[in-house]
């Protein structure tokens, strides 16, 4: 019989580590020649990352995982565009039933901020994607009509049946009718966008091009954060997604206009200053000046003018006379006398025929 004296050395450092397995298997630190070692478990890793399983459907990232997603501008630093969007589903649902002459449903799903690039690589094909410019703000947004949408309209529009679901064909691209349908679609939509924005600053959405590769409907840098709006369309037992992406970059010329908490809010403006203002300018006194003529002479001559030198004007006593303001040319008259006063009768407003007012 051997003791613990007689084992080997192999046999000894096994259990010292056995021992040292044992002690680490619960929250007690390691201990190491440099000192304690704080151990986490698997609870407290899937936490720092920001994967916590029993949180992960409030749609909110925590720990690295927020770090790495604050670079995106959160949609509600513009809040008016939940009020541009309510005021678009409205206006859809007029005009989406008057184009289909069926009952049509919209509603808002989702606003959120998304990366440019990560987006165009989660649209589920097949799908249509039609690229707007916006003509005042002179850039572009992305439309994206999923194949369920694309062929419910078609079925609509063809006189499809009731009750029955929009037949798809998978796997083929679509028909030259079917863009043409889907196209007239976009038109109906994006002139509702541009009147859902009149309120606020009026611009003009244009289409562009349709598209089914993603890769051709490429409008900004893929790391570009831009705003995404989740629509979904219902006619009765048939329907389907649209999505507008807007880029931020689309939107920075009325960004101030859209950071308003409520249509027409003024920043920092005064109203009574303004109207004291205007009223003041009306009252105030301007110096005008009766140009008789004009004429250029060398500084020769100008130099040898001495007292008691005539000048001979080129004007008649019925010629047009201008009236100026400093440099700028005001009236046109006539001269004459009034009261014992020369007078000028104005004939013609030069200011507004030379700024076409």
């Amino acid at each position: 019989m051997s003791n613990t004296g007689d084992l080997s050395e192999e046999e000894r450092l096994a259990a010292e580590w056995a021992a040292l397995a044992e002690e680490g298997s619960g929250e007690s630190s390691d201990v190491t020649s440099g000192g304690s070692t704080r151990v986490l478990n698997q609870d407290e890793i899937d936490s720092l990352l920001g994967f916590d399983q029993e949180g992960g459907g409030d749609g909110e990232n925590s720990g690295i995982m927020a770090l790495v997603n604050s670079a995106l501008v959160n949609y509600e630093r513009l809040p008016m565009l939940e009020i541009v969007f309510d005021r678009l589903v409205r206006m859809m649902s007029t005009s989406l039933r008057n184009f289909t002459s069926d009952n049509v449903e919209v509603s808002l799903d989702q606003i959120s901020s998304v990366r440019f690039g990560d987006y165009l690589n989660s649209i589920p094909l097949p799908a249509m994607l039609s690229v707007f410019k916006a003509e005042e703000w002179d850039n572009y947004g992305l439309m994206v009509i999923d194949s369920a949408l694309i062929y419910s309209i078609v079925d609509v529009l063809l006189g499809g049946r009731r009750g029955t679901a929009a037949m798809r064909i998978e796997g083929r691209p679509y028909t030259t009718i079917e863009r043409n349908l889907v196209e007239r679609m976009v038109h109906v939509v994006l002139s509702d966008l541009s009147a859902a924005f009149d309120p606020l600053s009026p611009v003009t959405f244009r289409f562009d091009r349709l598209e089914t590769n993603p890769r051709f409907a490429t409008i900004a840098r893929p790391a570009n954060a831009a705003v995404l709006v989740k629509l979904r369309i219902d006619m009765e037992d048939r329907g389907g997604r649209l999505e507008l992406m807007i880029p931020y970059a689309t939107l920075e010329p009325v960004r101030e206009l859209l950071l308003q908490m409520f249509m027409g809010e003024k920043f920092g403006r005064d109203s009574i200053w303004e109207t004291h203002l205007a009223t003041e300018l009306l009252v105030t006194d301007v110096d005008l000046k009766a140009v008789l003529d004009e004429m250029t002479f060398p500084l020769y001559d100008v130099l040898n003018w001495k007292v008691g030198t005539r000048i001979l004007l080129n004007a008649a006593p019925d010629g047009a006379i201008e009236l100026r303001c400093g440099d700028v040319a005001m009236f046109e008259g006539r001269m004459g006398r009034k009261g014992g006063n020369i007078a000028v009768r104005i004939e013609d407003d030069l200011y507004r025929d030379q700024n076409g007012r």
